[in-house]
């Protein structure tokens, strides 16, 4: 048996047709949904969607017989089980299983049909918890994860080196990009499975409603974050679609960040200006800093253009029309 596989050279290809089949999956998601809006307004006409009760993405043969019939040229693989630190921590097992699934089904299935081009959206929680800052996209598997998302990183870890070996292997057009923290029109905001924007959006705006003057915010304050409007990182994606094509990962970010005191007062200001901010230091902050260093993605041609002030105050206007349409705050 030869041991040593020599890599294949993938010949990037020319720019997606506007008529070519795109399969997003995950379409109905946070991302999903953006990239929907951004294909369609870019003038792509031939669009693939399945919906999660039509096919499994976690079972193979129904995801190859999905692909073998609709033989995607290209590939937004955006599918996966997500949610913020309370989610990830109370539900490892399901974060490492569903997303090692869904990632693994449709990489292959790309591959056994010979789909032209895919792009897998991985997170920046696969860099260790400890990473200098901001992060490069060579700290991967440096260090001790954050231990609150364990699985949800290690199954993105193997999403991205799975799309790595495809490539190395096989000479298969796959890529990986790495978003910050997330938010936008189509949210989740449970505040049980949220990330901190929608849960912060969620609780001012039910104080707001219910007059209570006071506001609680998880930990200390003190950790840095950044944030991507959902609409930018869309179009990140189709610009990465069309520019980008090695096997390292790319970051896709701001390279800006703040203190999540700061976003908390950011979030006030423009759903409840008469809160008072109460920290509660018993739960956890999560990794203490991260922000990307996103100078390869700027060199890719690619810039974010979504203020976080401007981004907050459309995705209260958003929350408003879906969820707070009744006295109670919340539908």
């Amino acid at each position: 048996m030869n041991d040593q596989i020599k890599p294949v050279v993938v010949t990037p290809g020319a720019p997606v047709a506007k008529d070519a089949p795109i399969y997003v999956a995950g379409h109905r998601g946070l991302v999903g949904s953006a990239l929907m809006r951004r294909l369609e307004a870019d003038g792509y006409t031939n669009l693939l969607t399945v919906t999660r009760h039509e096919v499994d993405l976690r079972d193979q043969s129904q995801v190859h017989g999905w692909f073998e019939e609709n033989r995607p040229e290209y590939v937004y693989l955006v599918a996966g089980t997500v949610g913020g630190i309370y989610a990830n921590s109370t539900r490892p097992a399901e974060f490492l299983y569903d997303n090692l699934m869904i990632h693994g089904t449709v990489v292959h299935a790309a591959h056994m049909v010979g789909t032209k081009k895919l792009l897998y959206l991985g997170s920046s929680c696969i860099y260790p918890r400890e990473a200098q800052q901001p992060i490069t996209e060579d700290q991967l598997l440096t260090g001790p994860l954050e231990p609150t998302n364990e699985g949800y990183a290690l199954a993105k870890i193997a999403g991205i080196k799975l799309c790595a070996t495809y490539r190395r292997q096989y000479g298969d057009d796959f890529i990986s990009a790495m978003p910050t923290n997330l938010y936008g029109p189509g949210d989740n905001y449970d505040l049980e499975a949220s990330h901190v924007i929608p849960a912060l959006v969620r609780k001012f705006h039910e104080a707001k409603v219910s007059g209570n003057p006071e506001v609680q915010i998880w930990g200390t304050g003190s950790a840095m974050r950044e944030f991507l409007h959902v609409d930018d990182l869309a179009s990140a994606c189709v610009h990465l679609m069309d520019h980008y094509s090695e096997e390292q990962h790319i970051n896709v970010g701001t390279g800006e960040d703040q203190s999540i005191k700061s976003l908390a007062e950011l979030v006030r200001d423009t759903v409840y200006p008469e809160a008072e901010l109460v920290f509660d230091t018993s739960k956890p902050d999560g990794t203490p800093r991260k922000v990307l260093d996103v100078s390869k993605l700027h060199d890719a041609g690619w810039k974010h253009t979504i203020g976080l002030a401007e981004g907050l105050a459309s995705s209260y206007e958003w929350f408003q029309q879906h969820y707070a349409s009744d006295a109670r705050g919340v539908a």
